[in-house]
């Protein structure tokens, strides 16, 4: 069976693309012996983990690539795959989509502590079951979160030129500099097309059927992830997709739980726990209340899609059109909260880091909400440069 999984993977690495890494690769310390690459479906999990077996390992005597999914593995078994590999000499093992192996956990576990002196670097497509069995593996495993592609990447993949990032300090404070230093031709245009196919690099497959495909892997995390991990009932199933189309549909949703209970015939506890579910899967994105005192309360401020490709792919399946004020602060907050902490804010749109104030809009939007604020900014859309305290929106997709 070993001879197969060694043709699956000659297979599976002649097609990885080798020219372009993503942010996380150099964040990570490949030496570790045991690492978890962990993250919504679509990002570039497989790629990211393929790139580094070539440019370490290079041959499949040396690392094995292999899906937990294949029938060939779930046959087989994972501890008795990384037992005979390495009995013949084989020094890492590469395990894509763990968490679609049932009881993963103990076998990664018994593979780690049994193989001391080899590497083993596994993904899962679905944070959900990762963060529930990290108690088992917390010191052994080092994990790491992986994204979709920021506009910095997503440029730099179109144009092929080197960007740099910047912290959220550094747009704060330098970003006319920083806007008239980047020289990137039609940028606005670019950006753009980044709201409506830029943030899954499988978009370079195809534009045409991109969102029809991201559609596609929306209903695999409702039906495939989320079902199956919380063994849900088809029932609740039906109200996940029911309030994600809600969330896609409505302009931005400041959320009424007893509305949308009674509206879907269901008690508060359920709509809590599948706005619980689609946030850790990555579809939606909570945003509470800035506050300590608020860190108890389950009734998000504003619920948005996790990205804005997301909003027009839903949309276009209800045949809507999406609303531009939540296309805004979807790229905003899903930017930004890949480094930092994004609360809801009464004076404002949110607050960053229990510090600094923004509120998002359009090229003419007033600072009169935000004046009486000591850190406080606009994020406007349609603007190439900003001047002192308006900033383009656009460069809040430079922080990764």
């Amino acid at each position: 069976m070993l001879e197969g999984l060694i043709s699956i993977h000659r297979e599976v690495m002649a097609n990885i693309p080798v020219t372009y890494h993503r942010y996380l690769f150099d964040q990570i310390n490949w030496s570790a012996k045991a690492i978890c690459i962990y993250g919504d479906r679509g990002v570039g999990k497989s790629t990211l983990i393929a790139q580094y077996l070539l440019e370490k390992y290079k041959t499949p005597d040396k690392a094995l690539y292999i899906s937990a999914d294949n029938i060939i593995a779930s046959s087989m078994g994972l501890f008795a795959i990384a037992q005979e590999y390495f009995s013949y000499g084989g020094e890492a093992l590469f395990i894509d989509e763990i968490h679609k192996y049932d009881n993963w956990s103990v076998e990664i576990k018994n593979i780690i502590d049994t193989y001391k002196n080899h590497q083993i670097v596994f993904t899962g497509s679905s944070s959900l079951d990762l963060k529930k069995s990290k108690g088992d593996l917390s010191r052994r495993v080092v994990y790491h979160r992986l994204v979709g592609l920021s506009f910095r990447e997503f440029l730099q993949l179109n144009d092929n030129v080197k960007l740099s990032t910047y912290s959220l300090e550094d747009i704060i404070q330098s970003h006319v500099q920083i806007s008239n230093e980047l020289h990137i031709k039609n940028i606005l245009k670019q950006y753009r097309l980044y709201l409506n196919h830029g943030y899954y690099p499988f978009y370079l497959e195809g534009q045409e059927d991109y969102l029809s495909r991201l559609n596609n892997v929306i209903e695999k995390v409702i039906y495939e992830d989320i079902s199956v991990i919380y063994n849900l009932k088809v029932s609740t199933t039906l109200i996940l997709k029911k309030i994600l189309w809600l969330v896609a549909s409505a302009k931005i949703l400041m959320p009424n739980i007893d509305n949308i209970a009674r509206n879907l015939q269901v008690s508060r506890e359920v709509v809590y726990n599948c706005l619980e579910y689609l946030d850790r899967a990555g579809l939606i994105h909570n945003l509470y209340p800035e506050g300590s005192g608020m860190k108890l309360v389950r009734k998000p401020g504003k619920i948005l899609l996790n990205n804005p490709n997301m909003l027009y792919a839903i949309n276009g399946t209800l045949n809507l059109n999406s609303d531009i004020g939540a296309i805004r602060e979807t790229f905003f907050t899903n930017q930004i909260a890949t480094k930092y902490k994004v609360n809801t804010y009464e004076n404002g749109d949110y607050i960053v880091n229990d510090k600094y104030v923004f509120e998002i809009g359009g090229k003419n939007k007033s600072s009169r909400q935000i004046k009486a604020e000591a850190n406080a900014s606009l994020a406007l859309d349609n603007i190439e440069v900003g001047f002192g305290n308006k900033i383009p929106l656009y460069l809040f997709g430079f922080l990764i």
